[in-house]
């Protein structure tokens, strides 16, 4: 059976896009896979709705995630919570200090949202991404494997 795997991003610089284009190379080493890749502004609760699993990912903006991921769970959140929408979600953050702002700004949402973490969080500093590509692929592989073997 295909699965969906929703990726919610956004990028100002082009770091996050580079993250999240690492991640769908891992996703895709996995066969029956449908992928979604759509901006912040524009994701809409049917893109949720759609998904098996979400991976939302964001830069860190001064301690926080980004004003479109954050715009984003504004509009979607009182119409998933009215569904009861209860996702599996992994987490990407791009930064250039610690990210745990984002991590913890995010994981305190999508506990009301009614999301539910599979993985860490991948925190990936600005000046290391380019060499930890390859773990970004692992994430998303690791994440779409949990997936289609039910264990998310």
């Amino acid at each position: 059976m295909n699965k969906n795997i929703l990726i919610i991003y956004h990028t100002q610089t082009g770091n996050t896009k580079k993250i999240v284009d690492a991640c769908v190379n891992g996703i895709q080493k996995e066969d029956n896979i449908s992928i979604k890749l759509i901006e912040a502004l524009h994701a809409t609760i049917e893109h949720v709705i759609w998904a098996d699993g979400i991976i939302l990912a964001t830069p860190e903006n001064f301690g926080y995630m980004s004003g479109a991921m954050k715009n984003f769970f504004d509009r979607t959140y009182y119409p998933a919570r009215d569904l009861a929408i209860s996702k599996p979600y992994a987490l990407l953050i791009s930064c250039e200090t610690d990210g745990e702002g984002t991590v913890r700004s995010i994981q305190t949402i999508a506990k009301g949202y009614i999301l539910k973490e599979t993985l860490e969080p991948l925190i990936i500093k600005e000046q290391e991404q380019q060499e930890k590509l390859d773990l970004v692929e692992e994430f998303g592989q690791s994440f779409v494997t949990g997936i289609l073997l039910g264990i998310f």
